[in-house]
This record gives C-alpha cells, structure tokens and sequence, in this order.
C-alpha cells in the first residue's frame, strides 16, 4: 500500500447562526454525520450541558446544524470547544490502536 506524499486539504466553514448566553447554533459548511455525530457524543457527555443536537435540514443541499444549550448562564463555546479537543484525543487514541492491529 503507497503512502499519501500529503493530507488532502478538508475546507470547513463554521457560521453562527444563533448565540446568546447559554446558547449556540452553528452552521458547518463541509462536514456531515461523522463530524457532527461525534461533536454531539463529546457535549451530552459533558453534565452542564442541557440539550444538544444537530440536523440535516435537506442531504443532499443543506449544511449540518449544530444546537447547544447550556444549564444556567455557562457559555456553550467552552462546551463545544472542549467537545471537540475530547473528540480530537479520541481520534487520535482510535488511530494509534488501529495502526497497532494493522502492524500485527
């Protein structure tokens, strides 16, 4: 099997749609379940958060729809931020236990 010579290039736009206290809504631009769907796991896992989700509006046209609601007035960006370094250790634990299996 050949190595890649790079990583290709993933372009991601992140628009917010809604933000007030203990509340976000973003817009991801190049994303789809994957992203979302861990994004999601990583905040509900977090105590502080009241509700969170996503929605594709339309698959074939829309854009994946991030919601968080926090409990009382804590900021839904240190929830989501937090969501995703979690998100981002998990990826890299998964690929070093994948790349072990693959050597064996």
């Amino acid at each position: 099997m050949a190595k890649k010579k790079s990583k290709e290039e993933i372009k991601v736009k992140v628009k917010i749609l809604k933000q007030v206290d203990n509340e976000l809504k973003i817009e991801i631009e190049g994303s789809g379940h994957g992203v979302c769907n861990l994004l999601q796991k990583h905040i509900l896992e977090n105590k502080k958060v009241d509700q969170a989700g996503y929605d594709v509006p339309h698959p074939l046209a829309s854009n994946p729809v991030l919601y968080i609601r926090m409990k009382g007035k804590i900021k839904p960006q240190d929830a989501l931020l937090e969501s995703a370094d979690a998100a981002i250790a998990s990826n890299t634990e998964f690929s070093k236990a994948l790349k072990a299996a693959l050597k064996a």
